[in-house]
């Protein structure tokens, strides 16, 4: 039977298929981007693949094993411009030139400067047919962090943040376990399980003493088999150093980094004994230069998603600085009253015209909670 589809629409459906596989890597291919491949042939999938953890094959390489001879004159769909440098892995394109691909279909460009249009123009070069643009948007949205990084240098930062109904985060006191039920805190596990780094201040370990870790039992979806989960970067911005040595999270799987603005070397010899890292980067005013550590989290780290679970005083901060891109808010059906703590620290706002406008675009159920997805419009 005559297939009547227009070809636009074809390449729609099968991209939406390889976006759908690469959201399968979406806790393990950290600092890489999250690529899903499609090859078909007269209209018949005959491989698919998607990345799964940096350092193996990338989503291209999995399909085309999967396709073998099918491969030739098919068509390709990739979520992703293919690279063509020699990284942990081998160039792409030299593979997908091999192959004997007539055509290839590309969601959109990789922002490296290493492949940004080169991996287009190679496999244009060879003969290739190639069609770019088929679903931009989404693919873009897959990878917010490591096109931040890319663009930016800096990482994608989302605050995770926990409220009652009229915006109370704690009691005076600082007790906030738990404003939010067992659902929210299951969801916020796929927050962390998908960021490379998650970031608190010396007050929340302090009085929480944090493990910031990702806890797999509690995740609400089943993983790849086999593929386990990095712990993301703990960061801390601890400007006296205050964190004790006998910190939960410094005994734990993965690395600690602690920002400060304190040059006390004695508190500085103790942390790092007890296995953290400590980082002096003061800004005029003594504090930690919040930019600054952000660029070198993008550049020495290679952290693409930030995640930050802090306080008002940090969050304010941040906010304040332009460097928050999201918001992830759990509300909590309760009142918590007038003497408890808000969202922002935000001193200098003592009118309406001052205030934050944000973008809500997303409002949805979490178990007996409401979370709130929402982007400061900076202006």
């Amino acid at each position: 039977m005559l297939d009547m589809t227009p070809p636009e629409l074809n390449d729609q459906y099968y991209m939406a298929y390889a976006l759908n596989l690469a959201k399968r890597g979406l806790w393990t291919t950290d600092p890489n981007p999250r690529v899903g491949c499609v090859i078909v042939q007269e209209g018949e999938i005959v491989g698919e693949g998607w990345h799964q953890v940096a350092g193996e094959p990338h989503a291209e390489i999995y399909a085309l094993q999967m396709a073998k001879e099918k491969a030739k004159d098919a068509t390709c769909y990739i979520t992703l411009e293919p690279c063509c440098h020699q990284g942990r892995t081998p160039p792409c394109t030299d593979t997908l030139i091999k192959a004997g691909l007539s055509r290839v279909v590309v969601a959109m460009m990789d922002p490296n400067p290493l492949v940004f249009r080169k991996g287009i123009e190679q496999l244009s070069k060879a003969g290739i047919m190639v069609n770019t643009g088929i679903l931009s948007h989404d693919a873009e949205q897959l990878n917010p962090g490591y096109l931040m990084r890319m663009r930016h240098k800096r990482p994608y930062i989302r605050s995770k943040l926990g409220m009652s109904l009229d915006g109370r985060t704690a009691m005076a006191s600082g007790e906030s376990k738990w404003i939010t039920s067992q659902d929210a805190r299951r969801d916020v596990q796929c927050l962390r399980a998908r960021s490379s780094a998650i970031m608190t201040g010396a007050g929340t370990v302090l009085a929480d003493d944090p493990q910031m870790t990702v806890r797999e039992a509690e995740l609400p979806c089943e993983l790849e088999p086999a593929k386990s989960i990095k712990q993301p970067l703990r960061v801390v911005i601890d400007t006296h150093l205050s964190t004790p040595a006998e910190a939960r999270m410094l005994t734990l799987p993965g690395e600690t980094v602690i920002f400060t603005a304190s040059d006390s070397t004695s508190a500085k010899v103790i942390l790092e004994k007890a296995g953290a890292r400590v980082i002096h980067l003061p800004n005029r005013e003594r504090e930690v230069d919040l930019p600054a550590l952000c660029q070198l989290l993008a550049e020495e780290y290679e952290v693409n998603e930030l995640l930050m679970e802090t306080g008002a005083t940090l969050s304010g901060a941040m906010l304040r600085a332009g460097l928050i891109d999201e918001m992830k808010i759990y509300m909590a059906p309760i009142l918590m009253g007038n003497k408890t703590r808000g969202l922002f620290d935000l001193p200098n706002i003592e009118s309406l015209e001052q205030q934050v406008p944000l973008d809500i675009v997303d409002i949805r159920a979490v178990g007996r909670d409401w979370r709130i997805t929402a982007k400061p419009i900076y202006t």
